[in-house]
């Protein structure tokens, strides 16, 4: 789990599935389907939404254009806001 970004609006979480935890050898059940995904919160709801597959094929590409074009925080803060709009899911501590 990686943070890519934190402000006070939002919060978004690259989330490796099936790494195996830092220090940890990978485990050998046979091949695996690498997942992943992007967890982004919207602080000011309070709700999140996960994106992987195509959703995140689709983020990831967003990342790669801003690492590119060093976007101004308002520009990252209204894309956020489109995916957050998705959103339904209320942010729970684990």
């Amino acid at each position: 789990m990686h943070m890519l970004y934190d402000s006070e609006a939002f919060a978004v979480v690259h989330i490796l599935a099936n790494a195996p935890a830092e220090g940890e050898a990978p485990a050998d059940e046979g091949p695996q389907i690498p997942r992943h995904g992007f967890e982004i919160v919207d602080k000011r709801s309070g709700k999140e939404v996960y994106l992987d597959g195509s959703w995140a094929e689709m983020f990831q590409a967003q990342i790669v254009e801003w690492q590119r074009n060093s976007p101004s925080q308002e520009e990252v803060e209204n894309t956020l806001e489109g995916y957050a709009s998705l959103a339904q899911n209320p942010v729970v501590m684990h």
